[in-house]
């Protein structure tokens, strides 16, 4: 197995989330955060998809560079930003009341570790130099679905766990986990397995994931 870039790595996460959502006409109002779900609005192709910033914009286009960045328009995570056809400003207030009162339709996270029973760790490393929660803990709760964006494996090992080592977000919330080797549904209390690398075998995933896993009958190949 060809191991790959951390760059390539982070862009077909953010592909593949992006794809799921193009393809599912429910997702009208997400929220991406920090990190590689961030880079899923550069591939977002629908029209119809508005991206919700906690800081208060309806409507938050890819990442700006060069001429697009302006000094005033950034995300949540303070990067530069363009604007959607449509976009809307609001206060954070009125944004955590859309996030908090469901409707949002998904939230795109990173996380540390993700279990077998849908939970998920996302905010801090035990001793390490992370900062609060943030929007995190309102979004894992209030968001219809929640769909994770990570790597497969960490430093130490596979991120897909039998059961969280790390302080957990929210329990039994996670609906989708997009990884760079695999897409996951949770589905009735059970992993499902939807596309797959084109460079891994069933076997190799396994021996990567820590959660059994059944296979969906329409099992594909991952957007490359």
């Amino acid at each position: 197995m060809k191991e790959m870039t951390k760059e390539e790595k982070q862009a077909r996460i953010a592909k593949n989330v992006a794809a799921l959502i193009d393809a599912d006409p429910s997702y009208s109002v997400i929220n991406l955060g920090v990190g590689i779900p961030t880079q899923v609005g550069d591939y977002l192709q629908r029209k119809d998809v508005y991206v919700l910033a906690e800081n208060g914009i309806l409507g938050a286009g890819h990442v700006a560079v060069g001429d697009e960045i302006h000094p005033d328009l950034i995300n949540a995570g303070r990067q530069p930003i363009t604007e959607q056809d449509g976009c809307s400003y609001c206060d954070s207030a009125t944004a955590f009341g859309l996030i908090r009162g469901g409707h949002i339709n998904a939230t795109v996270l990173g996380a540390f570790e993700v279990d077998e029973n849908a939970d998920v760790a996302n905010w801090i490393i035990p001793g390490g130099k992370q900062l609060g929660v943030g929007g995190a803990m309102d979004l894992v709760s209030g968001a219809e679905r929640v769909i994770i964006a990570m790597t497969h494996m960490s430093k130490t090992g596979t991120k897909l766990v039998k059961k969280c080592s790390l302080p957990v977000t929210s329990k039994g919330t996670v609906s989708v986990v997009v990884t760079e080797y695999a897409v996951f549904f949770f589905e009735s209390g059970k992993l499902v397995l939807h596309k797959l690398a084109p460079e891994l075998t069933l076997e190799e995933l396994a021996a990567i994931t820590d959660i059994p896993f059944a296979v969906a009958d329409d099992l594909c190949e991952m957007v490359n």
